[in-house]
Parts: structure tokens; C-alpha cells; sequence
């Protein structure tokens, strides 16, 4: 029987709100960046049950269970696998196709997304590098940043880089690295022009844009230069992996804040995000210049109910941010607007002000949208009762958006109430849009449900459950932990003075490692997750967690999920509660990762030994055999030995 499309798969996983389907079968109340509730599984008084959005797990501390959505709604409501996803696709209106075997440019077009991704991780490396390595990179681009009063730690934490004045300097290192020049120009890093090719972004600081997982699906690039031809941002070209549209900038950094307060702020532009963020007003998004879509309205719903525009003081087309407005009030969502005051943006007002006083302006100054929309509306209309009427109505035309009747009721009052007209009147009003409204939805709907019963999917039949498999060594749990959370971290392996700084990834470096001495994984559990690592680094594709959590063995989403969720006690415990920081083993992540290998290979060198022990003690071995086994063993005390002390061990003998 055929599988749910892999790219379906993501859609759901991507779509699902884990809080909101939890939610209809658990009480959950915030705490800090997370929720508690009582546990579904057992019976229980005092919450231990957690709810991540940020990271779209949930975990039991009763029972242990733990997982995605997917794994919670197969635990709670006893669905397969196919069940819970389907259910999953239902709930939010994604047609799930007919199985039926993939075709070879379905494959291709799964393989190209995956390689598309790989080379825009290198070129954010890249970019990133020559601001860190290259001299003209610090002259320009680093000098930049700074001098925009970004400090190293956040140019770090946003991944800002530069691409050198230079015509293919970048595309020169990518085909180096074997990458596909048609990959290239298909990202917009690369453009060609009959028989040479150029560097898009030259001479431009970049500005990697991430998925929510935090992989970079595409870049903008701000000109250094003042010639008023050139255009002052380069976005990337929507391409298969990058749809401009449904994506904020900055949510991959902000979501848990998001989370913690509430709130989301939004604002224009790429700089205002992380100057903001510097400022620690850390729940703050960006729809890059772009009107805002009903995309993007529905990626902040997942994470809070309200949202805040920020404009700027001297804003133009203000008038047009209303379709945005609207989109907003029609997803449910409270929307509240702040005006900064002339000349100020929230780039420039976050930089000459502290964090109180950021906070106080925000506070003071927001606005219902009724507000708002009238005072940027309501100038020259006093004496003009046409004008003012057809003002009127477009404040009650946006009210009928909302979806809830009584804070639809509650604005009837507030519209009533400022215009000082009969509230009777605007109720009036409203029914009628309603009405309208409605019909079309009910005719939208009629349509829709012909279309369904046309395309009905077919029921797919959950697969046969596999045996069970459980971990062993704590060694091997350590590794693995390591590549599942760090593994596409870069760390630098040789940093010679006089050379060039020679990197790669966590995954890359074990993989190496245990490639080097023919190791491998006793334990089926982690052998399997090791595997898939290891087939697709062969595509040069370093996997993230999100990956894992997507798969349908669920065995290894609840082992993902767990190493996930280890740190939700701690980090509300001991950062709200108690104001604790504690430092984190990625701090020196190349030493955490050798401090693991060395562990690793000290045991199984260990398991070494004693097996030849035991065959000399077992006997059948005479003469050279003895003498055979007793050099090899001697050879592998040195290998201990030398382990040891990578280790900074001591062997009592």
C-alpha cells in the first residue's frame, strides 16, 4: 500500500497547531514559553503534562509518553499513523491525494528541494565567513553592522554575512564544492547572462531568511552603494523552497517570546527585527517590505491571539496596510496599531532608547484598529456627511470580518460610541454584511463539497507495527543526542594562524570519526537514526530534527521528542522561576562532540580487550595463537591508553 506523500506529510506537520488540537482534549494554562494541563493518560491532581509550541512536542512527566501531534492523537484517540494524519488533514483542509506510487520528476522535484537547501546553508556560511576571515568582508561588511550598532552577538545569533565586490567570487566556491549551477541560479545566488555568470548579491550585506525549523530559504541583500539606480534591496526569487508570502522574517528567533508574551509585533523591515531584538524586545517579526498576507496572519496565530503592528512615524501608504488589517480581524486575531513618532522607525527608536522606555512607547501609544483607521480616515470629513457616512462604513465592513460575535458586539458599541451615532444603526449595518457574507460563504461551501465528493482519497490502511527496540549504551545515546541536536552546528576543527579555518558540521565530524575506525551502533534504535544521517549526508544533506519528527516510527519521533523536551523542567524551573542561567554544553560544542566520540570509542575498545581476555582465559589457543591474542590486546591498551588521555583520564592499574 502507498505512503501519504512525504511533501503531504510536511504540509500537515507544518499546518497542525499542537496546542490548539491538544487543546480540545486537555485544559492547558500557560507557563512561561510553554503550557501545562493534567495528563490525558493517567489520573493525576497536580499538572505534569507539557505542551512546547515552540517546538511542537508534547511530554508526560507521569506516564513518559511524549511526542509529536501526530504521536499524541495515536496514544489519546488510538489511531495508526495514517489515521492521525488524515484526521490532522481534515481538521485544517488539506486534501490528502489518492495513493499511487510517486513519479520519477516527483522524486526529482523531492531531491532538488533537499539540494536547494544544502546550497543556501553553504552560501550563509559563506556570506557569514567573509565578514569573520575575509579583509574585505570586515572593511565593508562587518563595519556595516557595527557601525548600524549591531553588536558581535547579534550578528552571530541572525547569521548576518556579506558577499564580496567581487563578480563570481561566490558562485567560483560553490562549483568548487561540486554544487549545481542550475541549483544556483534556481536560489538566485547565481545569475547567468549567455556565457558568464555573476554573483547576485556582490557587494551587498546579507540577511539569511529562515523557516520556522531555522533553515535558510532564501536572503536579502542591502547595496552599501548611495547610486540611486541600483536598487536598494535584492530578495531572493520565490523558487521551490522559498515563498516570500508565507514567511515572517525573525519568527525562527522570536516564537518562543512570542509565545512567553502573548504578543506579536510586527514591523517592516529586516533591520527594525534585530534591532528590536537587541533591545530585547525579543517578540518581534517582520513581513520584509511585503503587504501582508493571510499566510503570514495564520503562522502568528500558531504562536499567540494577539498581534501589534508597528509603523513608522513618517509611513507612507498607510491607507493600504488596511486589506492587512482586515486580513488580521478575519483570522480571529486582536490587532492593535502604534504610530512612532516622526522620523522614528522602530530600528532607529530601539537604538536611542532603553528597553523601559521601548516598552512604556508601545504601551502608551497602541491603538484598537476602530481608532486607528478613523483617525488616519476621519481628516476633512467633519463637514462632509458623505464622506463621513462612507468612513462609517468601512470601519463597521471591517468589523464584519471578525469571526466572534461578541467582540463583534463590543466594537458595534465602540463604533456607536465615536461617531456618536445610533447604536441600532451600525447594528443594522453589520447584519446586513453578515448576510451577505454569509450567503457566500454558503455557496463557496456548496461548491467545495461537490469537489470533494468528486476527488473523495482513498483510505489508506496503517502498516504493520515493527518490533520493539530499546536502547543500550549510554555512549551511544550521547552521540546520537549530540548529532540530533547540534548536528548541523558549524564548529571549527583547525585554526591555524597561518592557514585558512577549516570547519564542518556536528554530524559530518562524527560521521568521520566513526567512519575512520569502522564503528558502528549496537543498538537497533540508534543504528536506524544513524543510518538515515548517513544516507543522506552521501547527498551532501545534513538532517534536523524536524526531519525525525515527520518520520511515521514512532518510536524514533517519541526518542526525538524526549531529548526535546529534557530541558522544559529545567529551563522554566531554573530561568523564570528561579533566575538561573546555566551554561550550555554548545558553548564549546567541538568539545562536547570529541569528548563523546573519545567516550565512545574508550568503551568499545574496552568490550575489545575483554573479549580477548576472555579467549585466552576460554583456552583452545597454544603458542603463537596465545601470543597472538596477547600482542593484540597490548595494541589495543595503547589505543586505551591514548584515549585516556585525550579524555583526561588517569588508569589506576
Amino acid at each position: 500500500m502507498s505512503k501519504i506523500p512525504k511533501h503531504i506529510v510536511d504540509e500537515i506537520m507544518q499546518t497542525a497547531i499542537i496546542e490548539e488540537v491538544i487543546g480540545d482534549f486537555v485544559q492547558l494554562k500557560r507557563a512561561g514559553s510553554n503550557l501545562k494541563g493534567l495528563s490525558p493518560f493517567t489520573d493525576e491532581k497536580t499538572p505534569s503534562f507539557v505542551v512546547s509550541p515552540a517546538k511542537q512536542i508534547f511530554k508526560c512527566f507521569s506516564t513518559g509518553l511524549g511526542g509529536t501531534v501526530v504521536s499524541f492523537l495515536m496514544e489519546k484517540e488510538h489511531f495508526t499513523y495514517p489515521e492521525a494524519l488524515k484526521w490532522l488533514a481534515d481538521k485544517y483542509g488539506i486534501n490528502i491525494p489518492e495513493p499511487r506510487e510517486q513519479t520519477k520528476e516527483e522524486l526529482a522535484q523531492i531531491s532538488e528541494k533537499e539540494s536547494l537547501f544544502v546550497i543556501n546553508d553553504f552560501a550563509n556560511q559563506y556570506f557569514q565567513n567573509n565578514i569573520k576571515e575575509n579583509k574585505e568582508g570586515k572593511a565593508i561588511g562587518l563595519t556595516y553592522f557595527t557601525e548600524r550598532g549591531f553588536t558581535k552577538e547579534t550578528i552571530d545569533t541572525f547569521q548576518l554575512g556579506y558577499c564580496l565586490d567581487v563578480s563570481d567570487a561566490f558562485t567560483k566556491a560553490a562549483l568548487e564544492k561540486g554544487y549545481n549551477i542550475e541549483y544556483l541560479t534556481k536560489v538566485g545566488l547565481t545569475k547567468q547572462k549567455e556565457d558568464y555568470t555573476f554573483d547576485f548579491y556582490r557587494g551587498r550585506v546579507l540577511f539569511p531568511i529562515h523557516s520556522i525549523s531555522g533553515r535558510v530559504l532564501g536572503f536579502g541583500g542591502r547595496t552599501l552603494k548611495n547610486d540611486k539606480k541600483v536598487a536598494k534591496y535584492y530578495n531572493s526569487p520565490e523558487s521551490p523552497i522559498y515563498n516570500k508570502s508565507e514567511i515572517l522574517y525573525g519568527l525562527y528567533f522570536s516564537k518562543g517570546a512570542i509565545i512567553k508574551n502573548d504578543e506579536c509585533l510586527l514591523c517592516e523591515g529586516y533591520t527594525d527585527v534585530i534591532s528590536m531584538f537587541q533591545s530585547g524586545v525579543t517578540n518581534v517579526v517582520s513581513s520584509s517590505g511585503t503587504s501582508l498576507t493571510r499566510e503570514q496572519v495564520r503562522l502568528v496565530k500558531r504562536y499567540t491571539q494577539n498581534l501589534t503592528i508597528l509603523y513608522d512615524g513618517d509611513a507612507a501608504g498607510i491607507k493600504a496596510s488596511f486589506r492587512g488589517i482586515d486580513l488580521i480581524l478575519e483570522e480571529g486575531l486582536n490587532v492593535q496599531v502604534v504610530l512612532f513618532p516622526d522620523g522614528e522607525d522602530p530600528d532607529s527608536f530601539a537604538k536611542n532608547h532603553s528597553l523601559a522606555e521601548i516598552q512604556e512607547m508601545i504601551s502608551e501609544n497602541k491603538q484598537d484598529f476602530i481608532s486607528f483607521k478613523a483617525s488616519v480616515l476621519i481628516d476633512g470629513t467633519d463637514n462632509d456627511p458623505i464622506q463621513r457616512s462612507k468612513l462609517i462604513r468601512e470601519v463597521v465592513q471591517s468589523v464584519a470580518l471578525i469571526p466572534d460575535q461578541i467582540t463583534r458586539s463590543v466594537y458595534v458599541q465602540e463604533i456607536a460610541k465615536k461617531f456618536e451615532i445610533n447604536e441600532q444603526t451600525i447594528s443594522n449595518e453589520l447584519i446586513k454584511l453578515l448576510r451577505a457574507k454569509l450567503t457566500k460563504d454558503q455557496q463557496g461551501a456548496k461548491s467545495y463539497q461537490e469537489q470533494r465528493t468528486t476527488h473523495q482519497p482513498a483510505v489508506i490502511q496503517p502498516s504493520a507495527e515493527k518490533k520493539d527496540e530499546t536502547s543500550t549504551f549510554e555512549y551511544e545515546l550521547d552521540l546520537i543526542r549530540l548529532m540530533l541536536l547540534f548536528g548541523t552546528r558549524e564548529i571549527i576543527i583547525s585554526a591555524d594562524d597561518d592557514e585558512e579555518k577549516e570547519t564542518t558540521s556536528v554530524i559530518e565530524l562524527i560521521h568521520d570519526e566513526l567512519t575512520n575506525d569502522d564503528l558502528e551502533f549496537e543498538s537497533p534504535l540508534y543504528r536506524m537514526i544513524y543510518k538515515e544521517f548517513e544516507s543522506n549526508l552521501q547527498n551532501q544533506v545534513l538532517l534536523s530534527t524536524s526531519y525525525f519528527k515527520n518520520l511515521e516510527n514512532q518510536k524514533i519521533v517519541s526518542f526525538v521528542s524526549h531529548l526535546q523536551s529534557s530541558d522544559i523542567e529545567l529551563s522554566y524551573n531554573w530561568r523564570e522561576k528561579y533566575n538561573i542561567i546555566i551554561q550550555s554544553e554548545s558553548d564549546d560544542i567541538y568539545k562536547s562532540v570529541m569528548n563523546s566520540v573519545y567516550n565512545f570509542k574508550y568503551h568499545k575498545v574496552d568490550e575489545m580487550i575483554l573479549k580477548i581476555k576472555n579467549k585466552i582465559k576460554e583456552g583452545g589457543n597454544e603458542g603463537d595463537g596465545v601470543l597472538e591474542l596477547l600482542a593484540e590486546q597490548m595494541s589495543f591498551e595503547k589505543i586505551k591508553q591514548r584515549l585516556s588521555e585525550m579524555l583526561g583520564r588517569i588508569i589506576i592499574k
